[in-house]
């Protein structure tokens, strides 16, 4: 009782000092933040046209929660430029010039992640909203500079905050370094990103060449955007891209897939790849890619599962990443498969050890995430199981949870012509069909029989047996 009493009484004292130290906080923060930098270009609202109803109410909350705390707090990058698109954005991200500290002591549904670069997660409901500090530049000399640069140029840790300016400056394209402020709504844009995007043209802030090297991942960024946005590479922005390919080999391949999945689930995937070919980034990323590419029947397969990945995207229907890497992949299965059936492997066996194969080589160099490549499997192991029509099989094969994943695979094969398409008109019509219907479409089965082996009897005991 007596210990429960001094609890009470501790911890009402410990939250009187946090509220009034918070309070302090917050009356010298209102005190000391200074206003938007000049150098920004102010773009009013009649000028900018941002339709205010398609922020989320979790960046609108946010940035008010840090503005009302006495902070400085904007919906920053990807979300303005997509509301200066008239595209309502698919999340928000906001800037801040309080700490990472400051953020989740502001919210009470926060937490800090990340290594590289500490953020803030805010959530309201299913929504998160992402929130950043200021950042500065990696080449400050001062004593809260955390951060590493390898030897190529490439930064390896940047925990630099900094102010509005540098944070801007910071920012890899124009169309990105734009700051939208929803209590006044007004844009700040400190490098003619606005102009830009009115212009359909896509720049690189700062020199090209150093921006790529310190971080390699920007050029596939910029080909994602470009086909996403149909904004046009400038032509100083372009030039580096192909002779810097290789900087891609640098960047560790969780990074590459992440990169490389927004891109293929951009909406615009048959043109991202075109553009990969193009600019000769998909040496390293997908290397089979071009040899694919140059067989009719791999082009047109590959180029199918783009298509089909692209209107589903666009229908705003669920696109699973396994199928399609499952799809990139499957003609170097192919080749490794009959690789191991010339070498005298059984047909499934020789599928199991190509697939393991082509899934371990490709881990080299774009790190698939074991879920996906998990599934990528079973829908690569089911492929052989389609060719087998008779008896119960057919009806096992569909009861299989997979199933799905691996027909629409199929029928992408017919479709392609490296199968018939009598197969996949086959199981579409077994799959529709009930009963008797069912029954009579099933093929005689050819295969032979397993013998079933005898039970050996256990020899007789031999000699007495004494009971005593």
């Amino acid at each position: 009782m007596i210990k429960k009493l001094l609890q009470r009484v501790f911890n009402s004292k410990s939250k009187k000092t946090a509220e009034t130290t918070s309070a302090a906080t917050a009356t010298h923060n209102k005190k000391t933040r200074r206003k938007p930098d000049s150098k920004a270009k102010r773009i009013l609202k009649k000028d900018h046209r941002i339709d205010r109803n398609l922020l989320s109410v979790g960046a609108i909350k946010t940035t008010e929660g840090l503005q009302n705390a006495g902070f400085e707090a904007y919906v920053v990058g990807g979300a303005v430029r997509d509301l200066l698109l008239k595209k309502r954005p698919k999340d928000f991200d906001i800037a801040t010039d309080a700490t990472p500290e400051e953020v989740n002591r502001v919210f009470r549904r926060s937490r800090i992640i990340g290594r590289r670069f500490r953020l803030v997660h805010v959530m309201y409901g299913d929504e998160t909203v992402e929130v950043s500090t200021f950042r500065g530049s990696h080449l400050a000399d001062s004593e809260q500079n955390d951060a590493k640069v390898a030897d190529s140029g490439r930064i390896l840790r940047d925990n630099v905050f900094g102010d509005q300016v540098e944070d801007a400056l910071r920012r890899d394209f124009t169309a990105n370094a734009l700051y939208y402020d929803p209590a006044t709504e007004v844009v700040l844009d400190f490098h003619d990103g606005v102009a830009d995007i009115q212009a359909g043209v896509l720049r690189m802030i700062g020199d090209p060449v150093t921006r790529y090297r310190e971080d390699p991942v920007r050029m596939l960024r910029a080909i994602r955007l470009s086909a996403k946005l149909g904004l046009k590479i400038e032509q100083a922005t372009e030039a580096p891209i192909p002779k810097l390919a290789d900087a891609l080999g640098d960047v560790p391949p969780s990074r590459l897939f992440d990169e490389m999945l927004k891109l293929f689930l951009s909406g615009h995937a048959l043109e991202s790849v075109n553009a990969l070919r193009h600019h000769g980034l998909h040496h390293g990323l997908l290397p089979m890619l071009d040899v694919v590419l140059e067989q009719p029947m791999g082009e047109r397969f590959v180029k199918l599962a783009l298509k089909n990945t692209d209107d589903r995207v666009l229908a705003e229907k669920p696109v699973s990443p396994s199928f399609l890497f499952a799809t990139l992949l499957w003609h170097e299965v192919l080749v490794a498969w009959k690789k191991y059936q010339d070498l005298g492997e059984n047909s499934i066996p020789a599928l199991h050890l190509a697939m393991n194969e082509v899934i371990d080589t490709q881990a080299e160099k774009l790190a698939i995430h074991k879920r996906f490549s998990a599934t990528m499997k079973e829908i690569w192991g089911l492929q052989v199981r389609f060719e087998q029509r008779a008896g119960k099989r057919p009806y096992s094969l569909i009861e299989n949870p997979r199933y799905r994943a691996a027909y629409d695979f199929l029928l992408l094969r017919c479709e392609s012509g490296e199968l018939p398409m009598e197969l996949g008109k086959w199981w579409t019509d077994f799959a529709s069909a009930e009963g008797e219907k069912r029954q009579a479409m099933l093929l005689p089965d050819t295969a032979p029989k397993k013998r079933r082996r005898r039970s050996r009897k256990k020899p007789a005991a031999s000699g007495n047996t004494s009971v005593e």
